[in-house]
């Protein structure tokens, strides 16, 4: 049995975990489903057909004739045939010398995805929900005082619209501490920083609701916080950069629903 709050922080009521809530611990299915899940977004890339090769450059190996390389004590390669003096029979087009093409550059026929098995997914998401459960998986991740785990809710919070609730039930819930951890960024280490994500920001709660009644626009201005109706869970949210354990708020509605779709 787990206790239900409202709003206020006090207790409402108890309700019994589905059997979902003590379902084994899978971290490396959790991994497989969670890059899965980040593969899809992977924008395929690739180097133009045509780079590097855009040159009059052309064979010089023949023995004899007008471009033979007799003598030389050149490699017979492509070059450029004649030119500035100086630069004549420079080597183009080829793979390893200067303004030549790339042996091996990346196509964007690459297919990025990465697929898993239903039923292997099914068990990845139950072992995410289990493992939110597990204090000494969740105080890993967030900064909270030793409590009773999972927290919920009654299903007033779905009506909540003003971000200044929200702030109120995270502390009397007593998990305000880990709402201020994620205010911090951080600059990115490497070259991120010039690709468009300079500042990293961390994971705080996440909200399991079975409606959405002003909850999802109230919350949104939290950062770190993450709203997910209860049919549209993943190992993403559950379980960020596939570490399981996240500190999760479950509504009534939603204790009830995980056991209909779970078991």
């Amino acid at each position: 049995m787990a206790k239900i709050y409202n709003l206020q922080g006090k207790e409402k009521g108890s309700i019994e975990l589905p059997k979902v809530f003590s379902s084994d611990y899978r971290p490396d299915l959790i991994k497989r489903s969670f890059l899965a899940i980040q593969s899809h977004k992977r924008q395929p890339y690739g180097a133009d057909v045509m780079a590097g090769k855009r040159t009059s450059a052309h064979y010089h190996g023949v023995r004899k004739g007008p471009a033979h390389m007799m003598n030389r004590e050149m490699s017979r390669m492509k070059r450029i045939h004649g030119g500035m003096p100086g630069l004549e029979f420079t080597a183009r087009f080829i793979a390893g010398v200067v303004k030549g093409r790339k042996a091996h550059p990346p196509k964007a026929y690459k297919i990025w995805d990465q697929k898993v098995n239903k039923k292997e997914n099914v068990i990845a998401i139950k072992s995410a929900i289990a493992a939110t459960v597990l204090f000494e998986l969740v105080s890993k991740k967030h900064k909270i005082a030793e409590m009773e785990l999972p927290i919920i809710v009654s299903d007033e919070i779905q009506s909540v619209t003003k971000l200044k609730d929200i702030e109120k039930l995270t502390e009397v819930l007593n998990i305000k501490s880990d709402i201020d951890r994620a205010k911090i960024k951080k600059v990115r280490p490497g070259k991120g920083k010039m690709r468009g994500r300079k500042y990293k920001r961390k994971k705080s709660v996440l909200f399991i609701v079975s409606g959405n009644k002003g909850i999802v626009k109230a919350a949104k201005n939290l950062t770190g916080v993450d709203v997910c109706d209860v049919s549209n869970i993943n190992v993403e949210l559950l379980a960020p950069g596939a570490h399981a354990g996240r500190l999760t708020v479950f509504d009534e509605g939603a204790i009830k629903k995980l056991g209909e779709l779970y078991g």
